[in-house]
């Protein structure tokens, strides 16, 4: 056999080799979708726009961003609260890894989490996945894509109540996903496209598996200009889902400003503002009256955290304002404040401050006892993304706010993007991962209650099932 013969036969050999093994193995590496994780580990990521006062985000981003929502549902049936999260392999490591775990409330217990999908070459958060869970106990997870470089998924799980199997139900174009399953209707999904700016898109579909096209639901354009670009947070009560979202004028993200509000109650067949009055869609004048407050005029960026309800179905949208983009005391006050629609009017309320636009914080309502969990104290890493861990608390329709419990102090990494769980029972009511913004860390993941006691997810799991241990950041 010649030795031009031979190598081609190797070549083949080689590429059949390759051919079986490329579902788990790719760039280098292999590919752990579908598999079980011996641990919780969090994603560390720094975006790499350096400041004075450090980058303009970064640390231990596992339950990053605010656009992703839901990632935590509590599911009564099973008495189980499911979650998901960006992983990675190894504390040294930044690959990403779209994870699902629960918490059993029976046993207290969690149970080793699951690779739902490998990103592989990708070390980004923006990939983060969120969930949903439909009326027959399906576990819905939207990974999301990045631009149109980079596509999202939607799979569903094998079984109802079950992370141990998923099957790849779509993949398309969508970024910062935020699946809504309405009952006796189906899902509505809110997502992002990028067309030169961040517009908003939405799909509906009655059983997941086949979808209607895409439908921009918002691409304000400025007078004179291209198109704006938006970020939006997102919520269901009963058969209504509402939007709150910003503005980036000349699609400057980091000029992102003004606050809009519009809702849709026949499953996106009609959009409206608040007072139900019919809106054309997509959106697209920035005077419109789906405009709630006009923050451009004041010189304040809006970064938007989350929309919750009233006992009655009234909105309220979580947002902190500052003087600009860039870390650092320039831009103070940050200001964590609250919108409320009353049933006749807009109130506005601040709640408190802190020191980074990208403090990111949860609205739970329990009947007339509201709470806001946040990193709104100074954390180990000042300047930097999160902080120090506080429970405020309100008793009259957050018109007031007392700081209830300082739930972290002393810690030696900075807490951030802390998540309430849909419909969420005690213990676990929410939770976050801490990390060091300014140098690659370690990033664990814990959850808490409205008392303040908070549990660490462990890091390593010699068993399928493991009890969290319980810890105090007081001492």
């Amino acid at each position: 056999m010649t030795v031009f013969k031979k190598m081609n036969l190797a070549a083949i050999v080689l590429g059949l080799l390759l051919s079986f093994f490329s579902p788990y193995m790719l760039y280098g590496q292999q590919d752990l979708t579908g598999t079980a994780v011996d641990g919780y580990r969090g994603i560390w990521f720094e975006l790499n726009q350096k400041f004075p006062h450090g980058d303009k985000y970064s640390g231990g981003l596992g339950t990053y961003t605010a656009k992703h929502i839901p990632l935590a549902i509590y599911a009564a049936e099973v008495d189980k609260t499911f979650f998901v999260y960006g992983g990675t392999t190894d504390k040294d490591e930044r690959h990403l890894l779209c994870m699902i775990g629960y918490f059993d409330h029976k046993k207290s217990v969690v149970g080793k989490p699951r690779v739902v999908y490998d990103k592989r070459n990708v070390d980004d958060p923006h990939d983060n996945p969120s969930l949903s869970i439909d009326d027959q106990g399906y576990l819905w997870v939207f990974v999301s894509g990045r631009g149109r470089s980079r596509p999202g998924f939607i799979y569903r799980s094998k079984s109802p109540y079950d992370i141990s199997a998923f099957d790849l139900v779509l993949e398309s174009e969508m970024t910062y996903p935020q699946p809504w399953f309405i009952p006796e209707s189906g899902f509505m999904y809110l997502f992002t496209k990028y067309t030169g700016v961040r517009e908003l898109y939405f799909r509906t579909s009655v059983d997941g598996m086949t979808w209607t096209s895409d439908r921009k639901l918002a691409g304000i354009k400025e007078a004179g200009k291209d198109k704006s670009g938006h970020y939006q947070v997102s919520n269901r009560y009963r058969e209504k889902v509402s939007t709150f979202f910003n503005r980036h004028p000349d699609g400057n993200v980091d000029q992102r400003t003004d606050l809009y509000y519009i809702q849709s109650s026949d499953f996106g067949k009609t959009w409206t503002n608040i007072h139900g009055e019919t809106l054309e869609i997509p959106l697209e004048e920035v005077n419109s009256s789906a405009r709630v407050f006009d923050f451009q005029s004041e010189g304040k960026n809006v970064y938007v955290k989350d929309l919750q309800f009233d006992r009655n179905g009234n909105p309220m949208c979580l947002y902190v304002t500052s003087g600009g983009h860039e870390p650092g005391p320039d831009n103070d006050p940050r200001e964590w404040r609250l919108t409320r629609w009353s049933g006749s009017k807009w109130v506005h309320t601040v709640i408190t401050r802190s020191d980074h636009n990208y403090d990111m914080g949860s609205l739970i309502l329990k009947d007339r006892d509201w709470y806001l969990i946040a990193p709104t104290t100074d954390g180990p890493q000042k300047y930097g993304t999160g902080g120090e861990v506080d429970l405020w608390h309100s008793k009259n329709k957050g018109k007031r706010w007392k700081l209830q419990k300082a739930v972290t102090r002393n810690s030696s990494l900075n807490h951030s993007y802390i998540r309430r769980v849909l419909n969420g029972r005690t213990p676990f009511e929410f939770f976050w991962a801490d990390g060091n913004p300014d140098q690659q860390s370690i990033s664990h993941l814990y959850f808490g209650d409205l008392q303040g006691n908070v549990w660490q997810l462990p890091y390593h799991m010699t068993k399928d099932e493991q009890k969290p241990e319980e810890i105090s950041f007081n001492k």
